[in-house]
């Protein structure tokens, strides 16, 4: 267990490296709370913090996302009374499941009246083998037994392969070209919204040699890439969703150069471009 200087101090541990985080006063004291009430639940072996607590950049806006540890016989019981625990932290003002993120072990909650959004996922100790991060470790019933799951775990950062993106981005970028076809320019405008996160924003990531995050914290990459990814979002008007449109195909054909797939898509870019043409 950490002392309460050692506490205090937030030391964070990523792939053997610390490095001092200081938080906010708010996010500090909602720390705290998370980790008392663990403590005092003897079904809970841990907590764990992961996110922005160790990749930096925290601020007053920031999330806190926590993994909370269970002992495997009260798993089912645990997960039962989620909200009951995310309830007796404090000032638990809404709370959802994340099966619509595909994660249901996952406890989305909001806090207030000072407004803080957290993240509260339940799992096992068998769950901590494949990990997308390294977690600092806030709190452990039994420090050695934990840090020998961490120290065995797989961590890895879910990229996409370029045959990932290849494969869907011309079926994402003719569905929303569609709905301007038709004159259904909100959902168009939508589309482009999904074709950032999920395509342009993760290969910029990827140009500058970071984990892909779909458009978080793009604006720190600055340099060339912020107009171009900037052109895909257009006015409520019909040309300029077209013109964004447009941008978003050469945006993704330069960026696919980075690391090309095994195999292009036949036709593409060539037949979108006609198709929105045609749409103009």
């Amino acid at each position: 267990m950490y002392g309460e200087n050692e506490f205090s101090n937030l030391s964070c541990r990523l792939s053997g490296v610390y490095m001092s985080s200081t938080l906010p006063t708010l996010h500090r004291e909602f720390v705290e709370r998370v980790r008392s009430e663990v403590q005092r639940d003897r079904r809970l072996t841990a907590l764990l913090a992961g996110g922005s607590y160790i990749h930096g950049g925290f601020d007053e806006h920031s999330d806190l996302d926590f993994v909370v540890v269970v002992e495997e016989e009260y798993y089912s019981e645990v997960m039962a009374s989620r909200q009951e625990i995310a309830t007796r932290v404090g000032g638990l003002l809404a709370a959802l499941s994340g099966e619509h993120v595909g994660e249901p072990r996952l406890l989305i909650c909001l806090y207030g009246p000072s407004l803080i959004h957290v993240d509260l996922k339940f799992v096992t100790p068998s769950n901590l083998d494949c990990l997308v991060e390294r977690p600092a470790v806030l709190f452990a019933r039994d420090r050695d037994r934990l840090e020998g799951y961490l120290n065995a775990a797989v961590i890895a950062w879910p990229n996409a392969s370029p045959d990932w993106f290849e494969q869907r981005a011309w079926i994402w970028l003719h569905y929303g070209a569609t709905k301007l076809a038709r004159g259904e320019l909100f959902e168009a405008i939508g589309m482009l919204g999904f074709f950032r996160d999920q395509v342009l924003g993760p290969m910029l990531h990827r140009r500058a040699g970071h984990p892909q995050r779909g458009v978080r914290r793009i604006e720190m990459i600055g340099g060339l890439c912020i107009e171009p990814l900037a052109n895909t979002i257009p006015t409520f008007d019909a040309v300029s969703v077209r013109n964004a449109y447009m941008a978003a195909v050469d945006l993704y054909v330069e960026l696919r150069a980075d690391q090309p797939p095994s195999q292009t898509v036949k036709y593409m870019p060539q037949a979108i471009r006609s198709y929105l043409g045609a749409s103009a």
